[in-house]
């Protein structure tokens, strides 16, 4: 039987190592992203996150393996020009208004978006004419966004795109997101906001000192640790309340007790059994936080 041929990923890790000095910040890791998707590239900080958005940017050389980005070289011009980079940027000049920059960075481009729909869909229409420095701490990330967009990319890469910003703005930007992949094209974010990636991502991969240890769906990442959260107040110890089968993990709260366990009728029958006075019981399902501590241990 012949099968059809797998697709080139957009951009690919294949057993890379990087090493600074003496500190081995990647171990061997195999990453792939596919056309098409947004993939949330998640870890406690100094797991490996930047260093692999480096690699696949072109910015740094791997110390062992391979890089591909549209299946060449990411350095390469050709690959350069596919690709837009929402970074954590400093230095930005204050007297340039938002208008000027993106004709600015529109030039470096072969076929860029014309700035009015850059300016439309990151949604700074009105304050096109506003010097950057006049601009609030939204508005200056939106701006980000648009300069990341400006060069019309098939592949955008977003490294904490929403920080700063509030509860409000968090959501408007997530739509903004949605926007731009609803024509096909590819997204790499990288959040500390695990709602964040809950909301946009296609697929995850967790990331900690310097190796891939989950990767997934949500769905996925979330049913591999613990499937259920359990709230109740409880005079039980939580060190007791650990030691139950299927528990995960357990958090003291006041006079309450929040749980992680793989399926909540066992616990919760147990918890029952041992303090017939329990009180206050709630069961829903785990969310990506829950299962992003459990993987990594919660201890950075």
């Amino acid at each position: 039987m012949t099968y059809p041929p797998t697709p080139t990923p957009v951009a690919e890790l294949r057993g890379v190592r990087k090493d600074y000095g003496s500190v081995r910040a990647l171990r061997g890791v195999d990453l792939q992203v596919r056309a098409g998707e947004v993939f949330a590239l998640l870890g406690p900080n100094g797991a490996g996150k930047t260093t692999s958005v480096g690699l696949l940017l072109g910015l740094l050389r791997p110390t062992a393996g391979e890089v591909r980005l549209f299946g060449g070289d990411p350095r390469s011009t050709e690959a350069k020009v596919r690709v837009g980079a929402m970074l954590q940027i400093s230095g930005v000049p204050a007297t340039l208004r938002v208008r000027e920059h993106l004709e600015l960075f529109a030039s470096y481009y072969p076929a860029p978006l014309p700035v009015a729909r850059a300016l439309e869909l990151a949604d700074l229409t009105e304050v096109a004419e506003r010097p950057y420095g006049h601009l609030s701490g939204g508005q200056k990330q939106r701006l980000h966004f648009a300069l990341a967009l400006i060069g019309d990319p098939d592949l955008l890469f977003l490294d904490e795109p929403t920080t700063g910003l509030d509860v409000a703005a968090r959501r408007a930007f997530w739509q903004q997101v949605r926007d731009f992949i609803g024509s096909g094209r590819t997204v790499v974010l990288t959040t500390h906001y695990l709602e964040e990636a809950d909301a946009l991502a296609d697929r995850i991969a967790v990331i900690d000192h310097g190796t891939v240890i989950a990767e997934g769906t949500p769905a996925e990442i979330k049913e591999r640790t613990a499937g259920r959260r359990i709230h109740a107040v409880t005079r039980l110890e939580p060190e007791l309340v650990r030691a139950l089968p299927g528990v995960v993990s357990v958090e003291r709260n006041g006079a309450a007790l929040d749980l992680l366990a793989r399926r909540a009728e066992p616990v919760v029958q147990e918890l029952l059994q041992r303090d017939p006075s329990l009180s206050d019981l709630e069961v829903g399902g785990a969310g990506l936080e829950d299962a992003f501590l459990a993987l990594t241990g919660g201890s950075r």
